[in-house]
């Protein structure tokens, strides 16, 4: 779809959150990638974090992170596959005012052009709560490059058309 580069880019400011056991900052290459790829389309890094895959401390987190005036979305790598310690998705439902279910089908569509069936293993979702959009998107480098490339790239920008996430943003807390 296309660009409208006549109308006005708005930066949106963006949380990234990696949900790991094992990683930090130093190896987090998922997080690094997204990183990487939010600030070169112009969009402003608001906060970062590593948290365990801890349901309750990602519901906290993520609690946080929609109460800061200064955070418009959180994108979040990792927990989304089915083993016992994936609990990114529950932590999710946990705080979501209304699911986005089109963003994890279409994640798991653009996915299998890449990794074939194994795509069903992902749990990627999002929501949005108290007018912040949340999105969860696998741990692996390849699924933040879909994730993000495929989709997200083009949803936050506020020139993409016919629409995107981020003129709905005015509205989101409307009643």
């Amino acid at each position: 779809m296309p660009i409208d580069e006549a109308a006005t880019f708005l930066p949106v400011r963006i949380a990234v959150l990696t949900v790991s056991d094992t990683r930090g900052l130093a190896d987090d290459r998922s997080g690094d990638t997204l990183v990487a790829r939010l600030t070169d389309a112009g969009h402003v890094l608001a906060a970062r974090e590593i948290v365990k895959d801890d349901a309750d401390l990602l519901v906290g987190t993520l609690h946080r992170w929609i109460d800061d005036p200064e955070i418009d979305c959180i994108i979040s790598t990792g927990g989304t596959g089915v083993t016992g310690r994936d609990v990114t998705p529950e932590a999710i439902e946990r705080v979501a005012d209304k699911m986005i279910p089109g963003f994890g089908e279409l994640f798991r569509w653009l996915s299998f052009a890449t990794i074939g069936t194994s795509t069903v293993q992902s749990r990627a979702c999002a929501c949005v709560t108290r007018g912040t959009y949340i999105f969860a998107l696998p741990g692996s480098t390849g699924a933040v490059k879909d994730g993000w490339d495929g989709i997200l790239a083009s949803q936050l920008d506020s020139r993409h058309k016919p629409c995107n996430f981020v003129e709905l943003m005015p509205r989101l807390r409307e009643r």
